[in-house]
């Protein structure tokens, strides 16, 4: 049963389901990047290399034995295209981390310029003497209101 409230205490936890978003995002992310590469980026570069379709180029390999057969086929434009997936994704990723960074900086920045903007806050020594100052203005006033309430009185 320990085991069970690990594993518990382990999924509960804020990063884990933060991770688990992330996955469930990026697999969407990365359909729509692949739609954007085989629909869109694909079919132009093809335009651009006289309308060969990037994802079918391969080297094929005849049999030896039956050269109607093909023995082995690299299929390097499916790479190809799996690269340009991949720094299509990478290059977004940068730009959404970059963002993101300059945010943060900014906010950094404004939560240090209002902390340098609020005065310092007084020492221990400081109050204690305000204190002492406040005490013996209250004593002074307490010893002349004495004195006037004296002097009324031997009128």
């Amino acid at each position: 049963m320990k085991f069970f409230s690990e594993f518990k205490t382990f999924i509960a936890r804020g990063n884990v389901m933060d991770m688990a978003v992330g996955v469930v995002v990026g697999g969407a992310f990365k359909s729509i990047i692949d739609s954007l590469v085989a629909d869109i980026i694909m079919p132009a570069v093809s335009l651009l290399t006289g309308k060969i379709n990037i994802a079918d180029l391969a080297v094929r390999i005849p049999n030896p034995l039956d050269m109607d057969q093909v023995l082995i086929s690299l299929n390097y434009g499916n790479f190809l295209q799996q690269i340009v997936n991949f720094l299509i994704i990478a290059f977004t990723i940068f730009v959404a981390v970059k963002c993101v960074n300059v945010m943060h900086d900014k906010m950094r920045r404004k939560a240090e310029v209002q902390v340098a903007e609020e005065p310092p806050a007084p020492t221990s020594e400081e109050l204690l003497a305000e204190i002492r100052d406040i005490l013996k203005n209250e004593n002074n006033e307490n010893e002349s209101s004495e004195l006037q309430a004296e002097e009324l009185i031997d009128e």
